[in-house]
């Protein structure tokens, strides 16, 4: 045998489990294993450089995760037919590792690290993205990279109130909750997920079951180290340190940055002035051939034990933050909507120094997003882009595509919103969203959520209920035996925190979060006590939105083009597109309007797109007169389309047609069809029937007046005919769509 496979089993309670395979594939990595649940295998291999890049001051972790298509047995899309960059999609669920891994690394250990994980294998009903920091940990558990771990992630579900480890897709759909959490054996390190207005101790709840579940993961992958020996980790020396250089620099500077950090000035004037006492203390350096050394070191010791130090000791001991504010206190807020005359929806959100400059369009099906993941394929008809410029933070640099911090935080505010806004038969449009974050100091995703909200109501959307969104941050003592909650943080204190934590929601509940604990042993007393001080910061926020806009216009505006939607039968799809799409397109042509249709079950649904109401009522017209069902005793204007030897054939409707027989032109003997109708003329008819296989049966001298003293004829009964017999029938099947 060339491997020696090591496998171990977690039994997550309800007959299913996950297998950790080690020692099969990928054996050069410096780790690697297979996970399994039913039919869905990730591949997780990680390497590590064998030291640290000169220079390099922080923990280079990269993280890739990426699903191939043959792994559900399916082709890529576009020309190429094989995997391109990695979507949005797969980065979400990178940074659902990363988040939880990276805080987990030595303080000095600088060395690049690469964790890949590949999905292999699909089950179509299993969620890959479950088992996949389960996979990064468990292959760095066989490595002997230095980390703080293992590590699981698992993915909770409330379905008709009870909690559910890793559901599949099919059952999420009923969920009300659904959230990812990851954390070690003793601490929670992250949690992102969305909610239906749900309470804060029910998702505490939540995160407390899922915690219970990963200490089972975090122990069997523990039991895998020792099988395969990699207990002990590899030896570094990743930093050059200076222990007299750096009580030198605390001495000298601590102070100085407390008294900067007291004075509660501006963002950009407040990292002057610490940058102002960093070159005094690097000038009093002596000249020599180790001050570049020294000076590499004295902004890093300055930055962590004495800036850091200052701005964390100044909130906690005197309760005042970088900004003056108490620690329960909002950033004072501003807002305006219809900001933008051509946009179909605007607004800006201002809160401190983070604004946000949101617009919503609105568009057709043919306008939404398509989805061609490897297990999910489809539409999304409300999108949401966050967009993220350097000038918002006053860095001169240019911009270099979409970053993942900005799929992440754009994702974020998609879920905050997205069970609010109407969707299918209740709102036809295709919505989007883009967020322009024009100033930042903290919390620019959460104010997307407030901008898009009041974006959305300036659009005429009518939401169910306005969302707000609050970031929350934590300055605490080791174990949080002292610690500050503090409400709408900036983004120095973010950087120099414990905990970011992220909540939206309505007045009446949560609807998404995202957290990220950087700090050991978080009780979750603290975690309750900054859920509920999130609440009261929201529904603050709320209140200030509510003064700029109350609740969406009634109305679109008036440039905003036009969609109404009809629902007609299945049978009749095929009519209203034509042979060849020809009857569909003559109808946008001649109407200047989009027109799609899509299939839902027994129905179709035909979306009418244009600039003004007069063209969709044109082409309503043409539509409703295609799918139109013929009822008896109605009288219909028709146009004779052919004559035979015992009557015509009339259009009554577009591809209708029935059989005016001759006995039914007038009341008096008609020898010649000929002689009373020609081919093209228009006349009125009453449908007198509807035969049992469709076809119409017309009359002509019933609209006519009878003369005097006539007696309606006793009628024999019509004998039943064959299939194909022309005999008092119409010449394509009247009655029946012409398709």
């Amino acid at each position: 045998m060339l491997y020696n496979a090591i496998k171990k089993t977690i039994d997550l309670g309800d007959g299913r489990t996950i297998e950790i395979e080690t020692g099969k594939l990928a054996k050069q990595a410096d780790g690697a294993v297979v996970v399994k649940m039913g039919n869905t295998m990730l591949l997780a291999a990680v390497t590590c450089a064998p030291t640290a890049k000169e220079d390099v001051d922080f923990m280079p972790l990269s993280v890739e995760y990426k699903e191939k298509y043959a792994a559900a047995g399916r082709y890529p899309g576009g020309f190429l037919k094989r995997e391109g960059r990695t979507n949005d999609h797969e980065i979400l669920i990178s940074r659902l590792i990363d988040r939880a891994m990276r805080p987990l690394f030595p303080d000095d250990f600088h060395a690049e690290v690469f964790v890949t994980v590949n999905l292999i294998s699909a089950d179509n009903d299993i969620m890959p993205d479950a088992l996949a920091g389960l996979a990064a940990s468990a292959a760095m558990a066989v490595s002997d990279i230095p980390f703080g771990g293992p590590i699981s992630e698992v993915r909770v579900a409330r379905i008709d109130g009870q909690f559910r480890i890793n559901p599949t897709f099919s059952e999420l759909e009923k969920a009300d909750l659904d959230i990812m959490v990851g954390a070690t054996y003793e601490n929670i390190l992250m949690v992102e997920g969305e909610m239906k207005e749900v309470s804060e101790r029910e998702m505490l709840e939540a995160i407390k079951f899922a915690h219970t579940e990963i200490k089972k993961h975090c122990a069997i992958q523990k039991e895998l180290e020792a099988e395969v020996g990699k207990q002990i980790k590899r030896s570094y020396c990743h930093e050059d340190n200076d222990e007299d250089l750096r009580k030198q620099v605390y001495d000298a500077c601590y102070q100085k940055a407390y008294e900067v950090a007291k004075k509660q000035t501006s963002k950009h004037e407040r990292s002057a002035l610490f940058a102002q006492v960093e070159e005094e203390f690097i000038a009093t350096l002596p000249e020599g051939e180790d001050k570049a050394r020294k000076v590499k070191l004295v902004k890093r010791y300055y930055h962590d034990n004495v800036q850091k130090a200052a701005m964390r000791n100044m909130i906690l001991e005197d309760g005042v933050r970088l900004d003056g504010r108490k620690t329960n206190e909002i950033r004072p807020i501003w807002s305006e909507v219809d900001y933008l005359p051509a946009a179909h929806g605007s607004a800006i959100f201002t809160r401190g120094e983070t604004q946000s400059l949101t617009t919503v369009t609105l568009g057709t099906k043919m306008d939404m997003k398509e989805i061609d993941e490897v297990l999910i394929q489809g539409t999304e008809q409300f999108v949401l882009h966050y967009n993220f410029p350097p000038f918002s933070t006053g860095e001169a640099r240019p911009m270099r595509g979409t970053s993942r911090r900005e799929i992440g935080h754009g994702n974020l505010a998609h879920r905050a919103l997205k069970g609010q806004v109407p969707l299918g038969e209740e709102n036809p449009y295709a919505v989007r969203v883009v967020s322009e974050i024009l100033e930042s100091n903290g919390s620019s995703s959460m104010a997307t959520v407030c901008a898009g909200t009041l974006a959305l109501m300036d659009a005429g959307i009518q939401l169910k209920k306005p969302v707000s969104g609050i970031a929350m941050g934590l300055i605490s003592l080791s174990k949080a035996t002292k610690f500050a909650i503090l409400s709408d943080s900036l983004g120095d204190e973010d950087h120099l925190g414990d905990m970011d934590f992220k909540v939206t929601g309505t007045k009446d509940g949560i609807t998404a979060t995202q957290m990220d604990i950087k700090v050991d042993g978080l009780p979750y007393e603290v975690l309750e006590q900054a859920l509920e001080q999130a609440r009261q910061g929201r529904l603050h926020i709320l209140g200030e939105m509510m003064k700029t806009m109350s609740q969406p216009r009634p109305e679109l505006k008036p440039h905003v083009p036009r969609l109404e939607q009809i629902v007609i039968d299945k049978d009749f799809i095929g009519a209203v597109i034509g042979p060849g799409g020809k009857v569909i397109q003559e109808i946008q042509k001649t109407t200047n309007t989009t027109i799609t249709i899509t299939e839902v079950g027994e129905k179709g649904l035909v979306d009418v797109f244009a600039v003004n109401k007069a063209d969709i009522d044109a082409a309503m017209a043409r539509i409703k007169a295609i799918v139109a069902v013929p009822e008896v005793g109605t009288v219909y204007k028709g146009k004779v389309v052919s004559i035979l030897d015992f009557g015509a054939f009339v259009e009554i409707m577009p591809g209708k047609d029935g059989l005016l027989h001759i006995s039914e032109i007038a009341y008096e003997r008609v020898e010649k069809v000929e002689d009373v109708l020609k081919e093209g003329d228009e006349i009125e008819v009453k449908l007198i029937e509807v035969e049992k296989n469709g076809k119409l049966r017309l009359s002509r001298r019933a609209l006519l007046p009878a003369p005097e003293g006539w007696v309606e004829p006793e009628r024999k009964p019509r004998p039943e005919r064959r299939d194909g017999d022309r005999r008092g029938g119409d010449r394509r099947g009247g009655g029946r769509d012409r398709r």
